[in-house]
């Protein structure tokens, strides 16, 4: 068995593991790079493979990161079964077609800016032939790819092909996501494989804390936050009470919010409403400017089984509109121009997370150069990202083809991750601790090999270079395992 991994290998974008063993050829996952210039050739020449030579895709969830390239795998020849949760699905109905656009959008501009720079003229002299900028891939494409999909239930094994079995358990993370158990091969030679995908934090808003994984021959865990705890909850409300009433109460300035449409959207809404019915900030006029985050908050409410006890208390059927307020829901491109002109009293929440593309540009062109508002990051900033370049104290910004200077204040709320932390890492971790009987997986032939507690190898992975190869090392050390923190590419013959 072979197992390569073609991306957020000492890095957090890009996820895509290569599974080959007994004469089948799957991926986990299938993510674009995001960040700085250089992720679109990475995300060109992602395929070190045929893709019509893939049998089938495992997706553990939603997130571009995880999902983004889909559409390009089943555009280059993918022919076989995405298999996925059936809340993924109906994100995935949503953020694919969203990414489309913006790829086909920045290949649009990218081809006006070679024309308007006369890049094409100098070109044609030189004797070289047009080199228009193509999208990724088109919305014509992401639909397409959607056709592919196989909604699954958690806790429901399936066999994506005959030599394989695999079970989705809750994640925990944003709404829908999965950590993969997945066994490849028959009898003695049947090996397991974990895959974690991104974990949830536990004792977070809106979702079920991350399923226990007891066993596993081979394990692929995240390392997100592997050097850090996040705040406290407790801690992250202070301060997130403390920004709001400061801006909207003491400046009467704006508060932008730069979040992901799903998961982060919806948290925020959860803990604003929560904050208003504890008396603790006062009922607030709230924009979402985000035709996906709309979407995603819709499909949120149709999976309130997934939900937990405390989302079911306070949202409700309303969605928590009663605690604001104004709710509004913006969809129209100029209701979202009109929102910057609002000079105070608005808090804002707009997609992308990264403030790497979407509408929150605008809001914040609009809003760091005033001292009265607020920027408030509420989660992972990848490097070579705008968001990353505001958290690192930049104080001049270009944006928008314009320099503008940050006067804003800016407040990042740590606790508010959809990410494991450290210490809630390493106790999912902690619960690797096997009977013969759940190491064998019912299977007989397995039962009969020699009993371990732990996995046979552990690779580290979906993090920054130093926080991966640092974790790895930790679990060698705290558990005695057999971690690395694989290169990207890098291909691991499996016993």
């Amino acid at each position: 068995m072979k197992l390569t991994f073609l991306g957020a290998a000492r890095e957090v974008t890009g996820s895509s593991y290569l599974v080959e063993a007994d004469g089948v050829r799957f991926l986990v996952d299938c993510g674009m790079f995001q960040g700085g210039r250089e992720t679109r050739a990475k995300n060109q020449r992602a395929f070190s493979f045929d893709p019509r030579s893939i049998d089938f895709v495992i997706l553990t969830h939603a997130h571009i990161d995880h999902s983004g390239l889909l559409p390009r795998l089943v555009a280059m020849g993918f022919r076989g079964a995405i298999h996925t949760t059936r809340a993924t699905c109906d994100l995935l109905a949503v953020m694919l077609p969203d990414s489309a656009h913006i790829q086909e959008k920045e290949a649009e501009y990218a081809n006006l800016n070679r024309f308007r720079k006369g890049m094409d003229k100098r070109d044609a002299k030189r004797g070289m032939p047009p080199r228009d900028t193509a999208p990724l891939y088109t919305v014509a494409q992401a639909q397409a790819s959607l056709k592919q999909l196989n909604p699954v239930d958690y806790d429901l094994e399936i066999a994506p092909h005959p030599r394989v079995r695999c079970t989705f358990r809750d994640a925990g993370h944003i709404l829908g996501s999965a950590i993969v158990e997945v066994w490849v091969g028959e009898g003695a030679r049947r090996r397991k494989l974990v895959f974690s995908g991104d974990l949830g934090q536990p004792a977070r808003p809106l979702l079920q804390d991350p399923a226990h994984i007891h066993d596993a021959d081979y394990l692929v865990v995240e390392s997100t936050y592997g050097n850090r705890d996040h705040k406290s909850m407790e801690a992250t409300q202070d301060e997130l009470v403390t920004a709001i009433n400061n801006t909207i109460e003491k400046k009467g300035g704006n508060v932008i919010i730069p979040a992901f449409a799903v998961g982060r959207t919806q948290d925020m809404l959860y803990l604003l409403a929560d904050l208003t019915r504890q008396g603790r900030i006062p009922k607030l006029t709230v924009f979402v400017d985000s035709p996906m985050a709309t979407a995603a908050t819709e499909i949120t409410f149709r999976h309130m089984a997934l939900l937990d006890a405390e989302t079911h208390e306070l949202m409700g059927r309303h969605g928590g509109a009663a605690h604001f307020r104004k709710l509004n829901f913006v969809e129209d491109v100029e209701e979202s121009k009109s929102l910057d002109r609002i000079t105070g009293g608005a808090v804002i929440i707009s997609a992308s997370g990264m403030c790497e593309a979407g509408r929150i540009k605008f809001h914040l062109r609009a809003n760091l150069p005033r001292r009265e508002s607020t920027i408030l990051i509420t989660g992972f900033q990848a490097a070579g990202t705008f968001g990353r370049r505001l958290v690192d104290g930049a104080k001049r910004v270009r944006l928008l083809g314009e320099d503008i200077q940050v006067r804003a204040d800016l407040y990042t709320l740590g606790g508010l991750s959809a990410h494991a932390d450290r210490s809630a890492l390493l106790a999912w971790l902690g619960h690797f601790r096997s009977t013969r009987k759940e190491y064998a997986g019912g299977d007989p032939a397995a039962a009969q090999r020699p009993f371990r507690s732990k996995p046979r190898r552990v690779f580290v992975v979906h993090g920054e270079e130093t926080v991966a190869t640092k974790f790895a090392a930790d679990l060698q050390n705290q558990f005695g395992w057999d971690a690395m923190a694989p290169a990207p590419g890098q291909s691991v013959t499996l016993d």
